[in-house]
């Protein structure tokens, strides 16, 4: 598939959904859908990016998950940092929808994703971005693309050291623009400011407001 190509299948997707996903009020009819589908049970893939197992990030993760686990959803985890998942070489041999040249930990976000009824990423702010290697993850999307450009709900779990709300526009930009493009819906977000060294979350509001906001899917 070439650019032209690529154009024309992403604008495709993006017109289908306009209108339902990605608007506010189909936040509640995704949900009921799931609901339906699974007798009020979502199954959530959690994929985090921090390097650090006690990192500030991974503890929202958690909290979201016994939070989310309380409600009486699946949850399944992928910690991208102690995976083995390659960049994305733009070799383009999966033409957006087909198996990917490398075989590695990616396999296990593929099995999972489609079916998921939600998508949370947990990352660290790295130098204004999110983590590399959960940013390796989300480039690898582009192999199951068509699969996954149907609507799910989404989260977001950030943390960062700065305390300034724009350093944190960047990250946010880039998840509200994935969201749009693959017609997923925002669930809600916990951006965590001014915590840096490992544990310095613990002290803070923000890891009541992630288990809450898994307790209240």
């Amino acid at each position: 598939m070439d650019r032209r190509d690529f154009l024309k299948t992403s604008l495709a997707a993006t017109a289908a959904l306009a209108g339902s996903a990605i608007l506010g009020g189909t936040f509640a009819h995704a949900a009921t859908a799931a609901k339906s589908r699974n007798g009020g049970k979502m199954k959530i893939l959690v994929i985090t990016g921090s390097p650090r197992k006690n990192g500030n990030s991974n503890t929202l993760a958690e909290h979201f998950i016994r939070g989310a686990k309380e409600a009486g959803h699946e949850i399944v985890r992928f910690d991208a940092a102690f995976k083995n998942v390659h960049p994305c070489i733009a070799c383009n041999k999966c033409g957006m929808n087909d198996e990917c040249v490398f075989k590695d930990d990616f396999e296990f976000v593929r099995k999972h994703i489609s079916d998921a009824d939600m998508v949370v990423f947990a990352t660290p702010m790295y130098y204004f971005g999110i983590s590399a290697q959960i940013k390796a993850v989300i480039d690898r999307f582009y192999a199951i693309n068509a699969s996954i450009h149907v609507p799910k709900k989404a989260a977001l779990l950030m943390t960062y050291a700065n305390t300034a709300a724009s350093d944190a526009k960047p990250i946010l930009s880039h998840y509200e623009v994935l969201l749009n493009y693959l017609g997923w819906s925002d669930a809600g977000r916990v951006i965590a400011p001014g915590v840096w060294p490992a544990g310095a979350v613990n002290h803070t509001k923000y890891p009541e407001q992630a288990y809450r906001l898994g307790r209240s899917l």
